[in-house]
């Protein structure tokens, strides 16, 4: 499979250097940020979900109807749709992108977050849960007549769906950093999504996946890593541009921590793996390996995606292939000025990304 690029949908302008720039869904904004990621030559872009923002259903038919090729990755929660009709949904949203979307299952890091929306399973269960899901997902749409299931967090009876996806399947993602996730990702995911660690430390986790992928008997999932690079024309103005923006995120960050209802820094230790993870590496120091920058995770609790690559466009494409060089197949990059970082990303780290591996493929160089 290629080496493919990821960005993220931004329904508003509204970032954690200026939380007060947008809220909800600013429909122009929403749409030339995806035409910027269509013509730009992404090839997907993950539709993000949280209890508070617009729906990410149809914020990811929205994106599909405004662009030709780039593909959605929609979050999902378990737990707040029954299966059967997100089976029904997702598979109508396949069709009306001609094959387009791909799942990401959310289990869910933070019980005040999942008790937001009436879920009180444990984190344990949560993960139970979602493996059922996928199974019955996969089950709705390879049948060919009405099915029925009984298991431990879903029952029903006779049910048939009249709607097929495009290519008689959708691709599903699992994230995550504790052993739950590694476990139903090896499982069950096609793709798992990992946040940028160091290389030592991804190429641990993409063993942790891989160990429970190769004992089901199944093919490993392709692993999605996720940064928010930091670009300028050379290193040395890139990192002045890095301390800017992370001047700005420590003066906005309780603000935007508020509006997405996330612990702010003083209020407690994340419930999630994957942040606690982040802030740990960032204890260790502020930059690892060849460009790791771990001070905005530091800044906002790791509230998310939050380690950047930092320098000039021809050291953050050798940085991104570092990590394909360990086994990374999706690399995730958004900025924290996300349009017009995605259109510089476009012009000038996608290329040289892509231009190396079209040269060791040409000369069978290794890497």
């Amino acid at each position: 499979m290629p080496v493919e690029f990821i960005s993220a949908v931004h329904p508003n302008p509204a970032t954690e250097g200026d939380p007060t720039a947008g809220n909800g869904i600013d429909v122009d904004y929403a749409r030339r940020y995806a035409r910027a990621l269509d013509d730009g030559g992404f090839d997907y872009t993950l539709v993000t979900y949280h209890s508070a923002s617009p729906d990410a259903l149809q914020l990811a038919q929205f994106v599909a109807n405004h662009t030709e090729r780039i593909k959605p990755v929609l979050a999902h929660r378990p737990g707040v749709v029954f299966p059967t009709h997100a089976a029904r949904a997702l598979a109508t949203l396949d069709r009306i992108s001609k094959g387009r979307l791909v799942v990401h299952i959310i289990s869910g890091g933070s019980d005040e977050e999942q008790r937001r929306e009436g879920d009180y399973l444990s984190k344990g269960e949560r993960y139970a849960r979602s493996d059922e899901y996928i199974r019955i997902l996969r089950d709705v749409w390879a049948a060919d007549g009405p099915i029925s299931h009984e298991g431990p967090y879903y029952r029903f009876e006779g049910f048939r769906s009249d709607v097929t996806p495009y290519d008689g399947t959708i691709p599903i993602s699992v994230g995550g950093s504790s052993e739950d996730a590694y476990r139903v990702g090896g499982q069950q995911g096609d793709i798992f999504g990992l946040w940028g660690e160091p290389l030592k430390e991804t190429a641990d986790q993409i063993a942790a996946v891989n160990k429970y992928a190769d004992a089901a008997g199944r093919p490993r999932p392709r692993i999605w890593v996720s940064f928010r690079p930091i670009i300028a024309p050379t290193d040395e103005l890139a990192w002045e541009k890095a301390h800017r923006i992370l001047g700005s995120i420590r003066t906005n960050h309780e603000q935007r921590a508020q509006q997405r209802h996330y612990p702010a820094l003083g209020q407690g230790t994340p419930a999630n793996v994957g942040s606690q993870r982040l802030l740990a590496v960032a204890e260790r120091g502020e930059v690892h390996d060849r460009c790791l920058w771990t001070a905005p995770a530091a800044a906002t609790n790791a509230a998310g995606a939050s380690t950047a690559l930092v320098g000039s466009p021809e050291t953050v494409a050798k940085a991104l292939l570092d990590y394909v060089d360990i086994g990374c197949e999706l690399l995730s990059i958004r900025g924290y000025d996300p349009l017009d970082d995605a259109i510089d990303y476009a012009r000038h780290v996608l290329p040289l990304v892509r231009q190396e591996l079209a040269h060791r493929a040409a000369s069978g160089a290794a890497a």
